[in-house]
């Protein structure tokens, strides 16, 4: 259930589920997943990015959806724990944790390569 880049992953695991830890862009022009970043302290993040703007908790509301539709799994299921007015946020997902871990690893792989590709590609 854990890869060799367990120690990169920003999500760990528990018998409910799976805490994932987050840096968010409102504003960000679009809904999505942008892979795993590693902040200045060493920590790994998910960055995901929202259209909705950081106010009266919109922002919030619109990760929550983006997390729950690209795990497959009911809004109900996710949750912030931490970081309501803050870039930086933990959220709770319930459901099978290797499951969850493996579609969360699959996202942040495809993201990290697609910005990866994107970049080789602007520098032609």
């Amino acid at each position: 259930m854990v890869a060799k880049d367990a120690s990169r992953e920003p999500w760990r695991y528990s018998a409910a589920g799976i805490s994932i830890a987050l840096r968010v862009t409102p504003r960000g022009g679009r809904d999505d997943i942008d892979g795993i970043e590693q902040l200045a302290d060493g920590r790994s993040v998910l960055k995901v990015r929202v259209r909705a703007i950081a106010d009266g908790g919109e922002a919030n509301k619109a990760v929550l959806v983006l997390l729950a539709k690209s795990l497959g799994v009911p809004k109900a299921n996710v949750k912030l724990l931490s970081g309501a007015t803050s870039r930086l946020k933990q959220i709770a997902v319930d459901g099978d944790p290797g499951r969850l871990g493996e579609a969360l690893r699959r996202l942040a792989q495809a993201r990290s390569t697609d910005a990866k590709s994107a970049g080789a590609k602007s520098t032609d």
